[in-house]
C-alpha cells in the first residue's frame, strides 16, 4: 500500500508555484546560493502550500464545528494552540497591523482637517 493511498487527504498532482520568488530570496538570506536549484525550491513551495492548505483546513473545522460558515482569525488562533511561538508570531502581526492601520487612518484624517 502506497503512502499516498494511506493519507488522509488526496494529494494534488499540479501545483502553482505560489511562491517561488520569496522562496528564493529566503533561501539565499539563510545561506543558499544566489540562484538556488529549482527541485529545492520547488520541494519548498510544495511544503509551504501544504502547510498553509492544512492550516486553512484546521481553521475551517473550527468554524464548522462552532456552526459558523465563515473563518475567523480565532479559528486560525485556535488552530495554533499547541505551536506558542507561531501563536506569538500572529499575534505580533495582528498588533502591528492594527498600529499601522491607526497610522494610516491618522494620516489620512489630517489632510481633511486641514481643507
Amino acid at each position: 500500500m502506497s503512502t499516498e493511498a494511506s493519507s488522509s487527504r488526496p494529494r494534488r498532482s499540479r501545483r502553482q508555484n505560489l511562491f517561488v520568488k520569496e522562496l528564493r530570496t529566503l533561501m539565499y538570506a539563510y545561506g543558499d546560493e544566489p540562484d538556488p536549484l529549482p527541485e529545492s525550491v520547488q520541494v519548498l513551495d510544495e511544503i509551504v502550500t501544504e502547510y498553509i492548505v492544512d492550516m486553512c483546513h484546521d481553521a475551517a473545522r473550527m468554524a464548522s464545528q462552532a456552526r459558523r460558515n465563515k473563518i475567523k482569525v480565532d479559528d486560525f488562533k485556535f488552530a495554533l494552540r499547541h505551536d506558542p511561538r507561531k501563536l506569538g508570531r500572529v499575534e505580533e502581526l495582528l498588533v502591528m497591523s492594527k498600529v499601522i492601520a491607526d497610522a494610516r487612518k491618522q494620516f489620512d484624517d489630517k489632510p481633511e482637517a486641514e481643507k
